[in-house]
C-alpha cells in the first residue's frame, strides 16, 4: 500500500448495504464514523479506552474536521482506513490523519485530518494532557 506516513493503525471497513446513499455509493456520514472507530480502535490499542478517559476525566476532542472525497466506494468494496498522530505541541493539542485506501487496487479514495485539544470531561473545558496520555500518544506521533 502506497500509504501517507509509515506504519499506519489499519482498521478494516466495507460498506454495507445500509451505507449506501441514493447514489449507488458509500454515503459520506459513513467515512465520519469509520475515522470515528478508527480513531477509536488506535487509541485503545495504545492502551486509552473510554473507561480509561473517563477515570482520568480527559478526552482529546475534535475540535476540527475535514474529509477529502476523492472517489466513491460501493457495496462489496474491501477497505483499509489508515490512521497516524500527525503533530502534538505535547500539552494541550494533538493531530490525526487519516487515509482509506481500497484494498484490491491501492487507491486512496478519502483522506482526513482532525485537530483534537484535550479537554476536561466533566467540564468540557482545555486542559493539558494528563501523563498517561503523553506516554501512549506522544512516542507514536509521525513527523509530517
Amino acid at each position: 500500500m502506497n500509504w501517507d506516513f509509515p506504519q499506519p493503525h489499519i482498521y478494516p471497513v466495507a460498506p454495507l448495504a445500509a451505507d449506501i446513499d441514493g447514489l449507488d455509493h458509500t454515503n459520506n456520514a459513513v467515512y465520519v464514523r469509520w475515522c470515528e472507530q478508527a480513531g477509536w480502535s488506535h487509541s485503545e490499542a495504545l492502551g486509552l479506552d473510554l473507561a480509561a478517559y473517563r477515570r482520568l476525566d480527559r478526552a482529546m476532542a475534535i475540535a476540527k474536521a475535514e474529509y477529502e472525497y476523492l472517489l466513491p466506494t460501493g457495496l462489496g468494496d474491501e477497505l483499509l482506513l489508515g490512521t497516524w498522530l500527525c503533530g502534538t505541541d505535547g500539552k494541550l493539542t494533538m493531530e490525526r490523519r487519516f487515509q482509506l485506501v481500497r484494498a484490491s487496487d491501492g487507491t486512496t479514495v478519502m483522506r482526513g485530518r482532525w485537530q483534537l485539544v484535550c479537554i476536561e470531561i466533566g467540564s468540557g473545558r482545555p486542559r493539558r494532557m494528563p501523563a498517561e496520555f503523553c506516554e501512549a500518544y506522544l512516542p507514536v506521533v509521525v513527523a509530517q
